[in-house]
């Protein structure tokens, strides 16, 4: 049975978050501020985490940034707040995805699904996301078992997608793994790159969806 801890100080909101989790086969725990939240985790040790940013004392960010101190379990942000650059430091601070509030209780589940999904083998060497397979010993990409060909800059930054599946990158979190030490905006490469990777993968591979103004997702088909 999977674990999951809800941080969030609106008692009505981990009613309902506690009822669609059990529903679903969760073992639910609670809490309803930061300190509290870390506790639960470094106790219950959750395989995932349910996070509000406006906690009172100290913030869903801070709580964040202390979490990924020492765990990488997966951790959705659910908030009011809908403004990119919350978003972006969010997600630049470790946070898997981000749902706003209110929310479909279909829309929570299926982030839930996917942030959980961990697509790594051979001790990370290869990652799978759905037909599309990545070695990262001999930098091959394979889609439905037909050999893909890449550049070396298009498979670096399908990498960082693929390590991320179903999860958003920021358009920061890209550009400083694939092109580290540029002094250039890449900004303009990257739209460039991301459209040559769609045009490869096609149908029948993992789609990149853009989250305007944020970054990237591969989603599987």
């Amino acid at each position: 049975m999977s674990k999951a801890l809800i941080i969030d100080d609106e008692q009505q909101m981990r009613r309902l978050l506690r009822m669609v989790l059990e529903s679903r086969g969760y073992e639910v725990s609670e809490a309803a501020e930061g300190q509290l939240g870390l506790q639960e985790a470094a106790f219950h040790r959750p395989d995932v985490v349910l996070l509000d940013l406006g906690l009172p004392g100290m913030n869903g960010i801070e709580v964040l940034k202390r979490l990924r101190e020492w765990s990488d379990v997966p951790v959705l942000i659910l908030s009011v707040r809908d403004q990119e650059t919350i978003k972006v430091e969010a997600l630049e601070n470790g946070a898997d995805d981000y749902v706003t509030k209110p929310f479909g209780t279909a829309e929570l589940l299926a982030r839930l699904t996917v942030i959980q999904r961990r697509r790594f083998t051979r001790q990370s060497a290869e990652i799978m996301v759905g037909p599309l397979k990545l070695d990262l010993l001999h930098h091959e990409a394979m889609l439905d078992e037909a050999p893909l060909k890449l550049t070396p800059t298009e498979f670096v930054l399908l990498k960082v997608l693929a390590e991320h599946a179903g999860r958003i990158v920021t358009q920061n979190q890209i550009t400083k793994q694939v092109w580290a030490g540029q002094t250039s905006d890449p900004s303009e490469g990257l739209r460039v790159h991301i459209n040559h990777l769609r045009k490869k993968l096609g149908q029948a591979g993992p789609r990149i969806v853009n989250e305007p103004g944020i970054g990237y997702r591969l989603e599987e088909t």
